[in-house]
């Protein structure tokens, strides 16, 4: 079974050759470099399709490109055809938008070959069994995003964003290469099922620091806080970059948890550190997202705020829901950056709307108690059925509930129609039914092939209950902003907000603020 050839394997293969191609026969031709990358992509989404019929036909099996210590091996399991079947379509999506998006410019065939190649690492990537693999896929992904970020290379904005992005990137690069020696000196392997079959809950100091620079490495890669700055500042790259970075490569961080899962989960305290700072990111990212005014700027902190919240279900265990996180989260950015256009068109062609229903203190309190009581009877009734959830499952649900808190807030307003109560509490209760539905169906195609959470114990507890705490406090502050919004203390503290607190300028003063060397 090892020696037969993964079709998936074939799609990254097929997208460098045909860059390759396309640059040295008809580089010069216009709109033939457009036309074939989306054919080239297509293929690639095919072959993607064909490794996961391999899978169900064979199940799951590694292929070796060599051997030794540093051995490049392939992996085909269901973790991998998801992410292989993700990546390629929305490639797919993006290529053939990028076809009419990018016709006429003068480096239309470049920017194809690019993102040609920039695909191909991330499809090389997430079918990664060993980790050089990985650490190839990342570097190779990481030249290839900064190529595509200074695709204008006269706009200072551009540079500085793409400076910042390889230093961060890069320092993840060198995390994950440490790490990678590490295990070796500890394992003797860079095998990521045998790794996964050795380790043990009593680690050495060299293993315990090998999976410290491993979450070091994802975490760098997802545009975490408070690194988190250059995320923010792409916009100066064509659409289809953005869309290609939120949708697919800010992901690879997490995939690269979900993937040494048994790993991460070997240490409780790398494992305290990602809730930690996952919450804190998700609540920072959602906070700032609010008060942007551009939409792909708000976009973009809304993808650190989800990168955020995607460590956090790491950082409890629930990887299959991670990984639910990601497919979910994929698919609906890369629509957004591709139809922000469209949004901003319908937006400006909306009516004035009348007057708001502004809830009041008792209004808001008797939704999030409205609210938490439904998610109760549900995951009561979801537990009869299904057997009793973890302790983080029901977590993350209580967070996904806060939310709805805020939307059932506006129906229970004194002056909201009976029709927006009747939706808003429709609606909180199919998002209520949508999350153990959705729990139920990773934890049916994934669950066996990662770890189940850990029993929590007195910190990871008190992390819980502190992450369950900050979310409803947010989302309190939230469904009351319209109270206080025209206090004067209030605008103020926007402008900060706004700003992300000024983070991101610490971040350009450390890298040298705005000289940057001209991109040549």
């Amino acid at each position: 079974m090892s020696q037969l050839i993964p079709l998936a394997l074939l799609a990254p293969v097929l997208l460098l050759a045909t860059a390759l191609f396309a640059k040295v026969r008809f580089g010069g031709q216009p709109g033939f470099s457009g036309r074939l990358s989306e054919y080239a992509a297509l293929a690639a989404l095919f072959l993607s399709v064909g490794g996961l019929a391999q899978l169900l036909t064979f199940g799951s099996w590694q292929f070796a490109l060599s051997g030794g210590p540093f051995a490049l091996a392939i992996r085909l399991d269901a973790l991998s055809a998801t992410m292989t079947m993700l990546v390629a379509f929305i490639g797919w999506i993006v290529l053939r938008y990028s076809r009419t998006y990018l016709e006429g410019e003068p480096r239309e065939s470049s920017f194809h070959g690019l993102m040609l190649a920039t695909l191909a690492a991330v499809l090389f990537l997430v079918q990664a069994g060993s980790l050089p693999v990985l650490v190839i896929g990342f570097i190779g992904l990481g030249f290839g995003l900064r190529r595509l970020l200074l695709f204008y290379p006269e706009r200072a904005e551009a540079r500085r964003a793409a400076t910042k992005f390889a230093i961060v990137w890069h320092a993840g690069d060198a995390a994950l290469i440490l790490s990678s020696i590490l295990f070796i000196t500890a394992y003797g392997t860079t095998d990521l099922g045998a790794l996964a079959q050795a380790v043990k809950p009593e680690l050495t100091f060299t293993q315990h620091l090998a999976i410290v620079f491993l979450v070091v490495a994802a975490v760098l890669k997802t545009a975490t806080f408070p690194l988190h700055g250059w995320l923010t500042e792409v916009m100066e790259a064509p659409t289809p970059v953005s869309a290609l970075l939120h949708a697919g490569i800010i992901n690879a961080g997490g995939f690269l948890l979900i993937r040494t899962a048994e790993l991460v989960q070997a240490s409780p305290g790398s494992m305290s550190v990602l809730v930690a700072l996952g919450g804190l990111t998700a609540l920072f990212g959602a906070v700032v997202m609010l008060t942007q005014s551009a939409v792909k700027t708000a976009l973009a902190w809304s993808t650190i705020s989800q990168m955020g919240f995607m460590l956090l279900q790491c950082g409890l265990g629930l990887w299959p829901l991670a990984l639910l996180h990601i497919v979910a989260h994929s698919l609906y950015k890369a629509h957004a950056f591709l139809s922000s256009g469209e949004a901003i068109v319908a937006v400006a062609g909306l009516r004035k709307p009348g007057p708001i229903a502004v809830p009041s203190m008792t209004n808001v309190a008797k939704s999030f108690a409205i609210a938490l009581v439904l998610y109760g009877a549900l995951s009561l009734v979801f537990a009869l059925i299904a057997g009793p959830k973890s302790p983080q499952v029901l977590a993350i649900g209580t967070i996904l509930i806060f939310g709805v808190s805020y939307l059932v807030a506006q129906g229970l307003a004194d002056e909201a129609p009976a029709e927006l109560t009747y939706r808003t509490s429709v609606l909180a209760t199919i998002v209520a039914l949508a999350y153990f539905a959705f729990q139920q169906t990773s934890y049916l195609v994934w669950g066996s092939l990662l770890p189940a959470a850990p029993d929590p114990g007195t910190l990871e507890w008190a992390l819980i209950t502190l992450a369950v705490l900050s979310f409803g406090l947010v989302a309190f502050a939230q469904a009351l902003f319209p109270l206080w919004t025209h206090h004067p203390s209030t605008a103020g503290l926007r402008v900060h907000v706004a700003n992300g607190l000024y983070l991101n300028a610490l971040l350009d003063r450390f890298v040298g603020g705005y000289q940057v060397t001209k991109f040549k």
